[in-house]
């Protein structure tokens, strides 16, 4: 499942993942520190939601 910045619609895709912040690729959602932010806008974690 993929996931969508409230505040800046970048799509977090589990595929991917964020190396840049150390998100390796195939991390799911659930297993991303709470404290990560959108690499794009800096929104928090918890103004993301499924899409």
């Amino acid at each position: 499942m993929h996931y969508s910045c409230g505040i800046c619609d970048y799509i977090y895709d589990p595929c991917v993942g964020d190396p840049e912040e150390g998100v390796a690729t195939g991390t799911q959602w659930k297993d991303i520190a709470d404290n990560w932010v959108c690499p794009e806008c800096g929104a928090p974690k918890s103004l993301f939601a499924p899409v």
